[in-house]
């Protein structure tokens, strides 16, 4: 289980007394156990891993619009920062599809669903979304898509 890898991932950097992998493995750690609270009042709770994977996506997402935040205002010091938890927080991800195959998989989607027109653009994502969502960027997706379906 990828909770189970981030647990011990902070065990590693406690001793090997890695401060700034040690505080991103926290900041996810933290993010986790907040997502675990909201989910204490739902009916229907997802798996584990498809938890911690969403988690993980958002905060990915997150920094990523922090880094060209910071790097506009000429904030190359805090984009460092946000780079470096990125670059914790995207080894506990799976491994994402490369441009290729998520196209290959958006063909094959667009194609099952029967969609022609960026109309459609909608059912190819959720669909999507729900085969491949663990190993597929969302935002870079979307673009794949609305092209394929230009």
């Amino acid at each position: 289980m990828i909770r189970d890898t981030i647990k011990s991932a902070q065990v590693q950097s406690m001793k090997a007394g890695d401060k700034d992998r040690l505080a991103a493995v926290r900041l996810i750690l933290a993010k986790l156990k907040d997502r675990d609270i909201e989910l204490r009042t739902a009916s229907n709770v997802p798996d584990d891993d498809s938890i911690v994977v969403e988690v993980l996506q958002k905060m990915v997402k997150q920094r990523r619009e922090s880094i060209d935040m910071f790097k506009s205002g000429g904030r190359d010091e805090l984009a460092a920062k946000e780079q470096a938890e990125l670059d914790v927080i995207e080894t506990f991800l799976p491994a994402q599809l490369s441009e290729d195959e998520t196209k290959a998989a958006i063909e094959g989607i667009k194609a099952e669903v029967g969609a022609e027109s960026v109309k459609d653009m909608g059912k190819v994502m959720a669909v999507l979304k729900e085969r491949h969502g663990a190993v597929i960027d969302m935002s870079k997706a979307s673009g794949l898509v609305k092209a394929a379906l230009s």
